[in-house]
């Protein structure tokens, strides 16, 4: 991959140069920060995370399970108490309640994992050990002609370094 790697030190600095790179037609950008900012985060303006659809998906297969294994399983062996119905929902509740728990949270941790893409075992483009020492870096994937107007604006910005990668 082809593109701009910008080293800054202040987090406003990355903010401002995030926001004109997202007004100029560049590929992507990648931001990498030491810790987590949510102004960096609203700067980007990423998409809502699909992880969650993992987690309501696996917890509603987990609740219905949960119900369905015990009617299921009182319908071939009932167990009459005092003339009530054997398939009794209430107390079923309790299972339907812990098997949406443990599927929902396992069908989130499996969602992480797809929607993440990991494990990925490819060397990370653009990132240096001062990003997580302080610094902030925008790496910006462009064609070679694009590069100058990318790393002008960068410069502009406010960044210690500007480098291309090729």
């Amino acid at each position: 991959m082809r593109g701009v790697l910008g080293t800054f030190r202040e987090v406003d600095a990355t903010i401002e140069a995030i926001r004109a790179l997202k007004r100029q037609p560049s590929s992507s950008v990648t931001v990498y920060t030491p810790a987590p900012d949510h102004a960096i985060a609203d700067a980007i303006d990423a998409p809502v995370s699909v992880v969650r659809r993992f987690a309501l998906i696996g917890g509603l297969c987990g609740m219905t399970f949960g119900y369905w294994i015990p009617i299921y399983i009182s319908k071939w062996w009932p167990l009459v108490v005092g003339g009530k119905a054997v398939p009794s929902w209430i107390p079923y509740t309790i299972i339907s309640f812990e098997l949406m728990v443990l599927i929902g949270g396992l069908s989130t941790v499996f969602g992480l994992f797809i929607v993440a893409r990991l494990p990925d075992l490819r060397l990370t483009v653009g990132y240096d050990a001062r990003f997580s020492d302080g610094d902030y870096g925008v790496w910006v994937e462009c064609l070679p002609e694009q590069a100058k107007a990318v790393s002008d604006t960068l410069r502009r910005s406010g960044a210690v370094e500007v480098r291309n990668a090729p």
